[in-house]
C-alpha cells in the first residue's frame, strides 16, 4: 500500500496540513502513521477518506458532522454532489476515488451525467484531462497501479470513440490530417481526443493509431496524401532521442507540416524546423485549425 505524506495529500485533497492536523487532534477524524524514524505518513485508505472529507467540507457539510459518517455514507454523498454540481473540482475528486476502487459503474455514470450537463468537449478539457493530470500525481506517488491506470483509460477510450462515431463523416471537405504515434508509444487519449477536435470542426482525418513504424507511415502518407501529420509523443522517443526522431520527421515528409505535441516535447526546448511546428497547449490546436481551414 502507498504512502504520502502530509505534503502529498495537501496537494492532492486541497486541505492545507495546518488544517489535517486540527481536525485530526480535535475530532480524530484521522489517524496517521509513523515511519521508524517518526515521519508522518497516510496510506491509501486515509487518502480515499480526505479525498471525500475535502469534497463534503467544500460543499458546507460541517468536519463535527462528517466525523460521524461511515465510510459508505461518506462515499455516497460525494457521488450525490458530483452528479447535483457541475463543479468541475468535485467531479475530478469523485472519478479519482471511483479509480481507485475501480468501481466502473460509478466511472462510467458520471462521465455520462458530466458529458449530459456540459457536453462531450468540456468535459474533456475541464474533467478529463485535468483528472488524468492528477492520476499522473499519483502515479508518481506509486498509488496507481497498471490495472487502476488500464480500467479508467479504457472506459474514457470509450467515450472518446462513441463521441467521434456520433460525428457526420467528412469526407470531401476541409484540410487532410494523418494522426499517429510513435512506434513503441500506446498513451493514445490525446491523440484520439485531436481525431475528435478535428472531426468535430469539418476537418478530414486519417487515423492511423498507436506504435506506427516510420516505414508505416511513409507508406500511409504516400498512399493518402495528407496536408498535416500530427503526433503526440508522451514516453517514445525517450527525451534523449526526441530530437533526432523530429529531425527524421522533418525530412522525411518536406512536403507537409508535421504537427506535435506532448510531455516529451512541451516546454522541452527543442529545435523545430520550418516544416515542424509545436502545440503547447490545446488552445494552440484550435487556433491552427481555425488559421487552417
Amino acid at each position: 500500500m502507498s504512502h504520502y505524506s502530509i505534503k502529498d495529500v495537501e496537494s492532492l485533497s486541497g486541505i492545507k496540513a495546518h488544517t489535517l492536523r486540527i481536525w485530526e487532534q480535535r475530532y480524530n477524524i484521522l489517524k496517521p502513521k509513523r515511519t521508524d524514524t517518526n515521519i508522518r505518513y497516510y496510506d491509501e485508505l486515509d487518502l480515499r477518506l480526505i479525498l471525500n472529507i475535502s469534497v463534503l467540507n467544500k460543499h458546507g457539510h460541517k468536519i463535527s458532522k462528517i466525523a460521524q459518517m461511515s465510510d459508505e455514507d461518506l462515499r455516497r454523498e460525494v457521488i450525490s454532489l458530483s452528479d447535483r454540481t457541475q463543479d468541475a473540482d468535485d467531479k475530478i475528486q469523485a472519478l479519482t476515488l471511483c479509480m481507485m476502487d475501480m468501481d466502473e459503474e460509478k466511472f462510467e455514470y458520471l462521465l455520462s451525467q458530466s458529458i449530459k450537463q456540459v457536453g462531450f468537449e468540456n468535459t474533456m478539457l475541464k474533467v478529463i484531462f485535468p483528472f488524468l493530470n492528477r492520476i499522473g500525481i499519483l502515479w508518481l506517488a506509486g498509488s496507481v497501479n497498471p490495472a487502476q491506470e488500464h480500467f479508467m483509460t479504457h472506459l474514457i477510450r470509450q467515450k472518446i470513440i462513441a463521441a467521434i462515431d456520433n460525428l457526420k463523416p467528412n469526407y470531401t471537405e476541409g484540410k487532410k490530417y494523418m494522426l499517429f504515434l510513435p512506434e513503441g508509444e500506446w498513451h493514445e487519449l490525446s491523440l484520439l481526443f485531436a481525431n475528435y477536435l478535428l472531426r468535430s470542426r469539418k476537418q478530414r482525418t486519417s487515423y492511423l493509431g498507436q506504435t506506427l513504424p516510420l516505414a508505416d507511415l511513409q507508406e500511409a502518407y504516400r498512399v493518402c496524401k495528407p496536408d498535416f501529420l500530427f503526433t503526440v509523443i508522451t514516453s517514445v522517443p525517450s527525451f534523449h532521442h526526441v530530437q533526432g526522431y523530429i529531425n527524421e520527421l522533418s525530412s522525411l515528409f518536406p512536403d507537409t507540416t508535421v504537427l506535435l505535441s506532448g510531455s516529451q516535447v512541451v516546454g522541452q526546448g527543442l529545435e523545430t524546423h520550418a516544416n515542424t511546428e509545436i502545440f503547447s497547449k490545446i488552445e494552440d490546436m484550435f487556433e491552427f485549425i481555425e488559421e487552417n481551414s
